[in-house]
């Protein structure tokens, strides 16, 4: 048993720290990749934010460069098509509108909409948006009237072929009222700016998202997502933040990191599996496990040859321990080494020595000893036969009350039957724990008891109500506190009311408050009461070890928080607590 608890000592010796210092370590490693995969993903996003700004910055220029042409300004100061069809200024905004189409690759369209008027488009294709209608498109409304654009994606259905696009709208604003009179849509090629996207490299299986403003993807890696709504995780974050990161815990775990630019509206994410971020720490984990291995062997090694050292000595002094247990103080141990051990052996030998020389002395002073022990015995058993018999002071008072109640004297037949019960009760040895009601019952006993002698000079009352009269209470733990208000309040030399009530403190515990008004206790004489309680200490007065023994039952029944709590002023009376848990609910 000892070989083998040396071993295992030495083992977690080196294997404990080894454990510890790795898992610090494969910790740390799992945080710092984490950390820098945040960094990572929030300069690709800046990067892919600013880029993507500069991009749509430059179409919002050529927009603004349409709406400063003079056929333009021209073209807005129209009120209706006839004086449209008469001023020929139609095939000039056409020319404007074609050179900005054509001047880049990436634009596909550009339409100009003046509301209830008519609608000119830069490309002579036909072409039908949803719904038939620019107008009658979600997008429309929502474009703000303060010429502030509105970027969104949608689909361009030509005759031959449908065409995602980029759409930029503005609000037109007339020169001479400055009210709202149309819109300019300026449609960009999707696949310019699927390019930008698919040229952002998350990791080796990251992607990256856009979303609009209501959480409507704009750019995804699938492109039947676009215009889905997203479905991520703290979706309200992500929308209505300004950046941030966090791990997904529903499903596999992804570490998201998204940045919203308040140029376009939009919240670019990026998405990288968790797992892809820690296989850096494999090789922590594998080299912390060979690392613990191999030095576990060594430790084994070395292990074997101290335990066998300081075993091997220990064994020969237990065999020659068993021979001195059973009586044979012959023979003697080689004492081979100078260290703790050996000086353990060499000292069990003078030991041996010298028991073997004081086995003639205790075979001579054993005989007296037994001598002593017969006498004592026999002292023993004749006050054992002294001791009155319970039942015997069962019977006698028993007796009393029955020539009492053969002399027609009820006073002492009461008496004699209180006292039998508190003697029963008293000595019983069940339970340490009643019911309130019961315990009550005998403090009351007592209390009838103590009129007989007292008379008009004691007064009790009982005010406990039924939720009360259903809780737990420690057993004999009233009636010393009642025979104490007896005892110290004098009632001789006046009257004395005792009161015995329950406060619901919580609803986790209640106060049961004996209150008399007696004599009261000196200042002095309650802060030597109050540290017994604290310490649960017997004081040098006997007249309140009932006191501290009830507080030290209720402690050990119950627990720390509960016990016993004394308050008193010099001829002002005693009153005394006595917190108690809640045992049965409390029905008011």
């Amino acid at each position: 048993m000892l070989f083998t608890k040396l071993l295992v000592l030495c083992a977690l010796l080196v294997v404990v720290p080894m454990c510890f210092v790795g898992i610090i370590s494969y910790q740390r490693s799992a945080d710092v990749l984490e950390n820098e995969a945040r960094q990572f993903s929030w300069q690709i996003i800046e990067q892919v934010n600013t880029h993507v700004e500069y991009y749509v910055n430059d179409f919002e220029i050529s927009l603004l460069k349409i709406l400063n042409s003079p056929s333009m300004n021209s073209y807005l100061k129209m009120k209706s098509r006839e004086e449209i069809d008469d001023s020929l200024i139609r095939d000039s905004v056409k020319q404007v509108l074609r050179n900005a189409a054509y001047s880049r690759s990436d634009i596909s369209n550009i339409t100009v909409i003046m509301d209830g008027i008519e609608m000119i488009d830069a490309i002579d294709k036909n072409f039908k948006h949803p719904e038939n209608h620019v107008v009658d498109e979600d997008w429309y409304f929502s474009v703000p009237d303060t010429s502030e654009p509105k970027i969104f994606t949608r689909t361009l259905k030509w005759d031959d072929h449908t065409e995602q696009v980029i759409s930029i709208a503005r609000r037109l604003v007339s020169p001479m009222t400055l009210t709202p009179i149309g819109m300019i849509v300026m449609d960009v090629n999707f696949k310019r700016f699927q390019e930008i996207a698919e040229k952002v490299i998350i990791g080796r299986t990251g992607y990256m998202y856009i979303i609009d403003s209501e959480g409507h993807y704009v750019y995804h890696p699938n492109l039947l997502e676009l215009d889905k709504t997203a479905n991520f995780e703290k979706m309200h974050d992500i929308l209505f933040g300004e950046s941030g990161s966090f791990v997904t815990t529903n499903g596999p775990k992804v570490l998201l990191t998204y940045s919203h630019s308040s140029f376009l509206g939009w919240t670019l994410i990026t998405s990288i599996p968790y797992k892809e971020l820690i296989q850096g720490t494999d090789y922590i984990k594998r080299t912390i496990l060979y690392t613990v291995i191999i030095t576990l062997a060594i430790a084994s090694l070395f292990g074997f040859g101290f335990a066998s050292s300081i075993v091997r000595p220990v064994k020969r002094l237990y065999s020659y321990m068993r021979k001195v247990e059973s009586g044979d103080f012959s023979g003697h141990i080689q004492v081979d080494s100078k260290d703790e051990i050996g000086m353990l052996i060499h000292g069990f030998n003078k030991m041996v020595n010298r028991l073997q020389s004081l086995m003639d002395e205790i075979y001579f002073s054993k005989l007296k000893e037994t001598e002593l022990a017969l006498r004592q015995r026999e002292i023993e058993l004749k006050a054992l036969q002294s001791q009155m018999n319970p039942h015997f002071l069962y019977n006698t008072l028993e007796t009393i009350r029955g020539m009492a109640l053969e002399y027609g004297v009820d006073d002492i037949s009461s008496i004699s039957s209180s006292m039998a019960r508190l003697l029963r009760y008293n000595l019983r040895k069940q339970t340490e724990k009643v019911k309130l009601e019961e315990e009550l019952q005998y403090a009351e006993i007592y209390l009838r008891i103590q009129k007989y002698r007292f008379e008009n000079k004691l007064e009790y009352q009982i005010r406990i109500p039924d939720w009360a009269r259903q809780q737990t209470i420690a057993k004999f733990s009233l009636q010393p506190f009642v025979e104490n208000s007896i005892i110290h309040g004098e009632p001789a030399q006046g009257v004395i009311r005792i009161t015995i009530s329950a406060i619901r403190e919580s609803d986790e515990s209640f106060i049961i408050r004996i209150q008399d008004t007696g004599m009261g206790i000196s200042e002095q004489m309650l802060q030597t009461i109050r540290l017994s309680l604290l310490q649960k200490d017997v004081i040098s007065d006997g007249g309140s070890i009932g006191i501290v023994n009830v507080h030290r039952r209720i402690g050990l029944l119950f627990g720390e928080p509960y016990g016993i709590s004394i308050e008193s002023c010099y001829e002002q009376g005693v009153i005394i607590d006595i917190k108690l848990p809640m045992s049965a609910p409390a029905i008011m």
